[in-house]
């Protein structure tokens, strides 16, 4: 056995997320396909974390135990002939034995974007989400300036399994980009829906429905009563895993 790490990009619009489902076009789904057709045999496919239904990947990280001593290099260009068009392979490489996708991860970026002007989009329209009304960047600034450092972020997250819901969140850089005010988040890691309600809740602050302040106190609630709307997927995109 040998373990392979594969580097992905991914366009999540047609994908009913990451993680295999029954019945389902999945992320994992079609690269233990393709792997399943090259080595003659099932392969699993473990990911750094699960993305939802909507949701891209510009470098999504996992790995897989092959039996085949076929070259790195080749699987690589294996699978990106076989796959679909909205998943390819960037990188297939040897690893080390005790390397894991998601246990040996040490952080993970992801960049929210959000159209925010009179005129909606056609073409772009599964990369961000539209807001028509004026937001308000620097109140979004300060709200996310509460949110920044190591905090219980359980008013943020959906259900989900988490032993602890304490994260470190080094970076949250809100910024515009022409018509567009883009989020970047930076953390040791991420609650399930975590990114995507902390952007409901900076939006809500940039209309006006919600002061800076009150990112504190959704903190200290630690409970998603009376929390602002989970944002779209199609607004998000991992841009990286750390290790």
């Amino acid at each position: 056995m040998r373990r392979i790490k594969l580097t992905l990009e991914y366009d999540g619009t047609d994908f009913s997320g990451w993680q295999v489902q029954p019945d389902q076009r999945t992320v994992q789904g079609v690269i233990e396909e393709g792997l399943r057709n090259i080595m003659g045999s099932p392969i699993r496919v473990i990911g750094s974390g699960r993305t939802d239904a909507g949701v891209h990947a510009l470098e999504q990280i996992a790995h897989a135990e092959v039996t085949r001593g076929i070259p790195a290099v080749n699987i690589m260009m294996g699978l990106n002939s076989a796959l679909p068009r909205d998943v390819r392979v960037l990188e297939c490489e040897d690893t080390t034995e005790t390397f894991h996708a998601q246990r040996s991860a040490t952080g993970k970026t992801y960049r929210y974007v959000i159209l925010n002007g009179p005129r909606p989009t056609a073409l772009e329209r599964y990369r961000v989400w539209y807001i028509r009304k004026p937001l308000d960047l620097e109140t979004m600034r300060e709200g996310a300036g509460h949110l920044v450092g190591e905090h219980d972020f359980a008013a943020f997250k959906s259900a989900g399994d988490e032993t602890t819901t304490v994260r470190n969140l080094r970076e949250l850089g809100v910024s515009r980009e022409g018509n567009c005010i883009v989020l970047n988040f930076e953390a040791n890691g991420f609650l399930k829906h975590m990114v995507r309600n902390l952007t409901g809740a900076l939006v809500e602050v940039g209309l006006g429905k919600f002061v800076p302040e009150d990112m504190r106190r959704l903190l200290d609630s630690r409970s998603r009563e009376n929390s602002p709307i989970k944002a779209p997927p199609q607004g998000l995109t991992l841009i990286q895993v750390t290790y």
